[in-house]
């Protein structure tokens, strides 16, 4: 007996490590996915938001004596925005932050643009319009809850990957901790707020 013994503790052991191995990339492989797909809203809202701000800038070039300056700015910033593809399984601080800031450049354009059309009255009048502001507000709530849905699921990823144990074979199996979405840059500067009351 005393002969199998050695044998049989590296036995239980190797049973035991496996078991552990197993258990951590399974949880870390379904965690994982949640991230994706929480990812994936974002990008759905996101390309709500792209469509709708399409509509807007056709609407408002119907405006024949429009500024064509600010209309150009929100098509550039909306080109930028579009631009930037993100893989959720391997994202980094640096992309993320780049992808914020050009939704922050097109949030600024968006502001920009939706500030001049206080000068048409025809175009504040207008029905199309006024549906697609209302379509867009509701969407930026939609944007907003995208990424605190996706920064609540990465941080059951991050602490899975980032406790001990686990985090000697999350470097060995290639599970890196992942960014959480910051506020968009400008987001801490106070708004503000005009109201004319003799309009």
């Amino acid at each position: 007996m005393k002969k199998w013994l050695p044998w049989i503790i590296i036995a239980i052991l190797a049973v035991g490590l496996y078991s552990w191995g197993k258990g951590f990339n399974n949880t870390a492989v379904k965690l994982n996915e949640k991230v994706e797909k929480a990812w994936g809203n974002v990008e759905t809202s996101y390309q709500r938001r792209y469509d709708l701000i399409d509509n807007l800038v056709s609407t408002v070039q119907g405006a024949a004596d429009f500024e064509k300056s600010t209309l150009e700015s929100v098509i550039n910033a909306r080109a930028k925005a579009t631009s930037i593809n993100i893989d959720p399984s391997n994202v980094t601080p640096e992309q993320l932050a780049k992808f914020n800031e050009v939704q922050g450049g097109l949030s600024g354009a968006l502001k920009s643009l939706l500030v001049t059309v206080e000068r048409y009255p025809d175009l504040k009048a207008n029905q199309n319009f006024l549906k697609l502001i209302d379509e867009l507000t509701s969407t930026e709530n939609e944007v907003r809850t995208a990424r605190v849905r996706f920064n609540e699921a990465i941080e059951p990823y991050n602490n899975h990957v980032k406790i001990f144990p686990n985090t000697l074979l999350a470097g060995l199996l290639d599970f890196d901790s992942k960014p959480y979405f910051d506020s968009e840059v400008g987001a801490e500067k106070p708004v503000d707020v005009e109201f004319d009351f003799n309009k």
